[in-house]
C-alpha cells in the first residue's frame, strides 16, 4: 500500500507555512500565541491552544521535512535533522548531544520509548523543587489523554535481537525488565525511527499535533532562529527572528518581527535558556542556564555468535529499571538501562578505534549488540550537572560538569552492562572505552571495568536527552517558572519544553513533556479568556 504524505497534502490544500529560507525581504508577522520550537512542547501546546480558539504561530528553526524525504539514510538525516547536524556536544567536546533540529523537533527522529514520568520524582519535585500540582495523581488524566492521542501502548510484537539481550540477560539473573511503550500505529518495525518515519507510523509532532494546529487555522514559520525577545516593562511586546539559509546554517540576513499576545518558549533544554540569555531577559537571581541535565549515557558492546542485527527492527522495546531506584531517590548515582538501534554510520564512530581494529569492529557489527546506562542526573548534590551559555556568536553550549559521584555511576554501569550481556550468551564484552578490549568472561570484564581510568575524551558519553536550565518552581530565588509554567519577571511569557524539569526525570522524556505541555497550555488557554 503506498504511504501518502500528510504534510505534502496539508499544503496543497492551503495550510499556510513560511519558508525563512525564500524570504526576500523582513517581514512581520502577527498571532494571538507565538510558540518557540516544534516539538513535544511546542506543538503540543500549539494543537490546544489552536483548539481553544487562538491564533497560533509555531517557529522553528529548523528545516521542513516529511515522509516523501525520509530516504533512512544516515549521511542525509543526521545533516538535515539534528543539532550542528549531529555534531552538537558539551563545550569540552566530551559529550554527544542528540536533539532534534527540523519540524517536529526531537520526536520526529528519537526512538519512540515513552514512558510516564516516575511518581517518585514528582514527589522528589515537591518536596526538594518546590514545584505544586504535578503529584503523580494529578497528571495521571494528562498522561493518558497524551498516550490516547499519540498511539503510546506497550510494543506487542516480540523484540529484536538487539532488545532480546536485556530481556535474556535479566531473566537469567532475576533482575527486573519490562516491554518499552512506544508512540507507533500502524509500525513497519523497520528501525530506522532516527532518521525519521517513512511510513508516517511513528506518532511525531509531524504528523500528529502540528497538523492539527494547521488544520485550525495556525501557521508555521520555519527556517527561522528565534533570536531574541524584546522586553518593555515586565513584558514582551515582540520576537525577533532570523531567517535562515536551507541547511540552517547561517542567517540570510533577512529577518523576521513577530508580534503577539502571549509568547511560549519551547525550544528544548539548551535552545530556550539561549533564548531568555540573548534577550537579556530579566534574571534577578542567575537561574537562567543554570541545573541543565542530560541522562548522561556510557555503551557496553556485546559480540554474539548469531546475528543480531541491531540496525533492524523497533529500536527500543526492552529496558530495566532494576538498578534505577535501588538506593532510593537521593542515593547513589542510578541508571536505566536500555539499547540504542546501531546503524553503520553511527557504529564507525560508537564502536571507536581506526584502521584495521575500526573495520573488524565493523565487520562483526550483524553480531554486535550495545546496550546504554542512563545515568539518573540532578537528585544528588554532587550529581554532574550542566549551565548553558553562549558562544561569542550567541549560539549555545552546554557547560556539563563531571564529579567522582558521577563517574561512580559510570563505572557500576559498565558492571551491570556486562553481567547482563554475558548472561544473555555474549561471546565478549567491549565497555566502549578508549582503553578496553573485548573480554571473554565476566571475571575479566570486571578487572577491566575496575581498571579503566574514566576521564572525559577516554569513556564514551553521549546524551539524547536534555533537561532542566529553566527551572518551575513556586520560589523565584531558585527557578525560572511557577509551576504553572509562566515566566516569574515577565507577565506574558511561559515555558512548555523539558527545560522546566527541575532533574532528570529517569525516563525517556517525550511523553512528560507531551503531558505537561496539555495541561500547561489548558491552563493557559483558560487564563487568557478570563484576562
Amino acid at each position: 500500500m503506498p504511504v501518502t504524505d500528510p504534510f505534502a497534502e496539508g499544503i496543497a490544500r492551503g495550510w499556510k507555512t513560511h519558508d525563512g529560507s525564500r524570504l526576500e525581504k523582513d517581514i512581520t508577522l502577527d498571532a494571538d500565541i507565538a510558540i518557540v520550537g516544534s516539538g513535544a512542547g511546542g506543538a503540543t501546546s500549539a494543537e490546544f491552544l489552536s483548539a481553544a480558539g487562538y491564533k497560533v504561530l509555531l517557529i522553528e528553526e529548523g528545516p521542513l521535512r516529511s515522509s516523501q524525504d525520509f530516504d533512512m539514510q544516515e549521511p542525509a538525516a543526521y545533516a538535515s535533522l539534528y543539532q550542528e547536524a549531529i555534531g552538537r556536544t558539551s563545550k569540552d567536546g566530551a559529550i554527544t548531544i542528540l536533539q532534534g533540529r527540523a519540524v517536529g523537533g526531537s520526536t520526529l527522529v528519537n526512538w519512540t520509548s515513552s514512558f510516564r514520568t516516575p511518581a517518585a520524582t514528582l514527589e522528589h519535585w515537591a518536596d526538594e523543587h518546590d514545584v505544586q500540582n504535578l503529584s503523580e495523581q494529578s497528571m495521571a488524566p494528562w498522561f493518558e489523554r497524551m498516550e490516547q492521542r499519540l498511539g503510546i501502548e506497550p510494543w506487542p510484537l516480540p523484540p529484536n535481537a538487539n532488545n532480546q539481550v536485556i530481556r535474556d540477560g535479566c531473566a537469567a539473573l532475576g533482575y527486573s525488565w519490562a516491554v518499552i511503550p512506544r508512540n507507533v500505529r500502524g509500525c513497519w518495525n523497520l528501525g530506522y525511527c532516527g532518521m525519521g518515519c517513512p511510513t508516517n507510523a511513528k506518532q511525531s509532532m509531524l504528523v500528529t499535533t502540528i497538523p492539527a494546529t494547521l488544520d485550525a487555522g495556525g501557521e508555521l514559520l520555519y527556517l527561522a532562529r528565534a533570536d531574541r525577545l524584546v522586553v518593555d516593562k515586565g513584558r514582551v511586546t515582540a520576537l525577533e527572528c532570523l531567517a535562515m539559509d536551507a541547511r540552517s546554517v547561517a542567517p540570510t540576513g533577512h529577518k523576521i518581527r513577530v508580534r503577539a499576545r502571549h509568547y511560549i518558549l519551547a525550544g528544548g533544554g539548551i535552545n530556550t535558556p539561549a533564548i531568555l540569555l540573548r534577550s537579556d531577559a530579566p534574571d534577578p537571581h542567575q537561574r537562567v542556564g543554570k541545573r541543565t541535565f542530560l541522562h548522561l549515557v556510557n555503551f557496553s558492546a556485546a559480540q554474539f555468535e548469531q546475528v543480531i542485527n541491531p540496525f533492524y527492527g523497533a529500536p527500543q522495546s526492552i529496558y530495566s529499571d532494576h538498578f534505577q531506584w535501588d538506593d532510593g531517590t537521593r542515593g547513589r548515582m542510578s541508571y536505566k538501562l536500555e539499547v540504542p538501534p546501531i546503524h553503520p554510520a553511527l557504529a564507525a564512530t560508537l564502536l571507536g578505534r581506526a584502521g584495521i581494529d575500526n573495520a573488524r569492529r565493523m565487520e562483526q557489527l550483524p553480531h554486535t549488540n550495545a546496550m546504554i546506562a542512563l545515568m539518573r542526573d540532578g537528585f544528588h548534590p554532587e550529581s554532574a550537572e550542566g549551565q548553558v551559555q553562549l558562544r561569542s556568536d550567541g549560539t549555545p553550549t552546554l557547560d556539563y560538569r563531571m564529579t567522582p559521584y558521577t563517574w561512580d555511576g559510570i563505572r557500576r554501569a559498565y558492571h551491570s552492562m556486562a553481567e547482563i550481556q554475558f548472561a544473555a550468551g555474549a561471546r565478549t564484552v567491549l565497555p566502549l572505552h578508549n582503553d578496553a578490549s573485548h573480554a571473554t568472561s565476566l571475571g575479566q570484564a570486571r578487572q577491566m571495568i575496575d581498571g579503566l581510568n574514566l576521564a572525559l575524551y577516554r569513556t564514551r558519553l553521549g546524551s539524547a536527552h536534555v533537561m532542566g536550565g529553566c527551572a518551575m518552581g513556586e520560589d523565584p530565588r531558585q527557578a525560572v517558572t511557577d509551576s504553572l509554567g509562566r515566566h516569574h519577571q515577565l507577565e506574558n511569557l511561559s515555558i512548555h519544553d523539558g527545560s522546566l524539569f527541575p532533574t532528570s526525570i529517569g525516563a525517556n522524556p517525550q511523553l512528560s513533556i507531551y503531558s505537561l505541555a496539555a495541561k500547561l497550555s489548558s491552563q493557559l488557554a483558560e487564563r487568557l479568556k478570563n484576562a
